[in-house]
């Protein structure tokens, strides 16, 4: 049965293809996502790795935590599943307003 690894400390110029040949040193990869950025698509600086068998995933984990990769000493460990995280409130934007205040003179939140 497959297993899936999570491999942090990428460099951010690491690619999938690199990651999967470094892998296949030690074992037969099923599949190799690096996690990108939604907006900018640039690396995240992990990602997971799938190997064929839990053996070859040991394997991994045991030759590869802490080897160099790109410039870089890579983590390895066994992926966790995803947990519920609870929502986000929106992004940024206040409803609020703030500009201008007459309880401060007409200044708004700044401070002259």
């Amino acid at each position: 049965m497959a297993k899936k690894l999570y491999v942090g400390s990428l460099s951010y110029s690491t690619t999938e293809d690199g990651l999967k040949d470094f892998f296949a040193k030690v074992g037969s990869v099923v599949s190799v996502a690096i996690i990108t950025d939604k907006i900018s698509g640039r690396s995240k600086g992990f990602g997971f790795v799938e190997m064929s068998t839990e053996e070859e995933a040991a394997k991994a984990t045991e030759t590869l935590n802490g080897a160099e990769l790109d410039g870089r000493a890579i983590s390895v460990a066994e992926a966790r599943p995803m947990t519920e995280r609870p929502a986000r409130n929106g992004g940024g934007f206040d409803r609020r307003g703030g500009g201008f205040d007459r309880d401060r003179g007409g200044r708004g939140n700044s401070r002259w």
